[in-house]
């Protein structure tokens, strides 16, 4: 167990089991969820243009209002589900999901 485990109790899972998923419908990149990870599996970051392609109308204009940034999981490896993330989000856009194996 790493130290950071040992520090943070809500640690349910080894790392690399779970990971977090972010709707980018959703997700305004306020940043609480960056801050509040232990294991810096989550950044803030420009959208590529072929995730922007993908997305609705809708979801182009809310990307370009908040600065065209969304956070995204940069470390999935490091993910030790403990939901801190999930709890901060204001806009409820991410869960965590069990990796495929």
């Amino acid at each position: 167990m790493s130290d950071q485990a040992a520090i943070d109790p809500d640690c349910k899972f080894a790392a690399g089991i779970m990971m977090p998923v972010i709707d980018p419908g959703r997700c305004e990149a306020k940043g609480p969820c960056v801050t509040s990870c232990p294991y810096d599996v989550l950044a803030i970051r420009i959208v590529p243009q072929e995730i922007k392609e993908t997305m609705s109308w809708l979801g182009r204009v809310k990307l370009f209002v908040h600065g065209g940034k969304q956070a995204f999981a940069i470390d999935v490896d490091a993910c030790h589900g403990c939901g801190l993330c999930v709890q901060v989000c204001p806009e409820s856009a991410i869960k965590l999901q069990r990796r495929q194996a």
